[in-house]
Formats: C-alpha cells, sequence, structure tokens
C-alpha cells in the first residue's frame, strides 16, 4: 500500500522537476532529485521504481517524461472540483489562491453560515451552508477544505462525509473523529508557527554552549 509519505515525496520530485526545466535542465538524475529534497538517490530509484516510473537510470531521466508520468499518477490529467466550507479569513485566501489552476485543483464553491457573505455571482459562487449537502451529492464532489471555527468542524465533517465527501483538508484547530470512509488531513497553522519558534529557539541556547566547546578546544 501507498503511504503518505511516498505520495508528498512524488510532489517534491515534482516541483523539483520543475525548477529544474526552469532553469533550462532537459534531463535529471536520481542523485539531482535525492540531493534537491533531502534523500539518497538509492531511496530515489526505490520510489520510481514503486510507482513504475520508467527512464534510462544511467542516461538520466527526460524531465518532461517524469513530469508527464508523475502528473499521470497523480490524476493531473483532468481537473479536481473541490468546495470550500467556512468563507472566513484562511477561506477567502484559499478561495483567491491561483496556484490551484497550475494543479487542475478548483473550488467551485464556498458555503459559509452568515447570509451576509453569500454572493452567488462572485467568481468562486459562495453560498448558504443549507445548500451544502446538495450540492455535494448533485455534483459528485469528493473533497473538501474545512475552515470552520473548532466548535463546528466536527458537525460539518459528519455532515459532509454523509453526503458523499472522501477527504477533507481540515485547516480547523481541532483534531476530528476519523471514520473509515474519509481521509483526513490536518493543517494548523499556530502549531506550525509555534514549532518554528521552539527550534529558533534551541537554535539560539545551542548556540553559546557550541562557542564555549570551540574556545575550549582551540584552548587545550
Amino acid at each position: 500500500m501507498i503511504s503518505r509519505t511516498q505520495i508528498m515525496r512524488l510532489l517534491k520530485y515534482k516541483n523539483a522537476l520543475r525548477r529544474m526545466k526552469s532553469f533550462g535542465f532537459i534531463k535529471a538524475y536520481s542523485n539531482n532529485l535525492g540531493d534537491a529534497i533531502g534523500i539518497t538517490s538509492v531511496q530515489v530509484r526505490k520510489d520510481f521504481s514503486l510507482f513504475n516510473i520508467s527512464g534510462n537510470k544511467k542516461g538520466g531521466y527526460n524531465i518532461d517524461d517524469l513530469l508527464e508520468q508523475i502528473d499521470s499518477i497523480l490524476g493531473k490529467q483532468i481537473s479536481h472540483n473541490i468546495i470550500l466550507i467556512g468563507y472566513g479569513k484562511i477561506g477567502k485566501a484559499l478561495v483567491n489562491y491561483r496556484g490551484f489552476e497550475s494543479e487542475a485543483i478548483k473550488i467551485i464553491a464556498a458555503f459559509d453560515h452568515n447570509p451576509e457573505k453569500i454572493n452567488r455571482d462572485a467568481p468562486t459562487p459562495i453560498l448558504p451552508i443549507e445548500e451544502l449537502k446538495d450540492f455535494i451529492i448533485d455534483n459528485k464532489i469528493e473533497v473538501a477544505i474545512l475552515t470552520v471555527p473548532d466548535l463546528e468542524a466536527q458537525r460539518m465533517f459528519d455532515v459532509i462525509c454523509n453526503a458523499g465527501i472522501k477527504g477533507v483538508l481540515n485547516f480547523a484547530p481541532i483534531k476530528l473523529l476519523e471514520r473509515p470512509d474519509c481521509i483526513i488531513n490536518d493543517v494548523n497553522i499556530a502549531d506550525e508557527i509555534e514549532s518554528l519558534f521552539y527550534f529558533i529557539n534551541d537554535v539560539k541556547e545551542a548556540a553559546p554552549h557550541k562557542k564555549h566547546k570551540e574556545k575550549s578546544d582551540k584552548q587545550q
């Protein structure tokens, strides 16, 4: 079974290949890709074998061919329509993010409780939450982004799963009760920022000890 870690590495390969192509490179080697994402060339070749990615290992991989094969694995030949629930600051930023278009991903509608936010004529229509379930069923939507307050998150999660959602990107600061019929990817921005500060402080605290040790070594 393919793990999430392996899929994330595949996405990293894709980004690295795009950078190489932007610099004018035509071919890539497993050691180039390994260096680009911080793994060994052996792991790169193992991943390619796992996903049946073909190419000339000794002569290098054609970058365009690799990108095409990776897009095929990720299902990028077709457009993926998704929805967003919770049109607050994060929700609005995601709706207006144009980077999704290059990845064949489109937020086709957003939903919110607040009637003042409803705008059916917007480029991405903002619809009442009451229409959410029928919209999912009628449009066969399988993936949703959840950006609602934590007190609403579990209830909305259950509603959309019962309507047919199979995958949720959860921005709500709460651990959702998992279901066997839906995959959850949590994104907690506050936690990520806090972890950054922890490691920054850890490096700062370690620096004086390192300098002291270097000074002691020189004196010896």
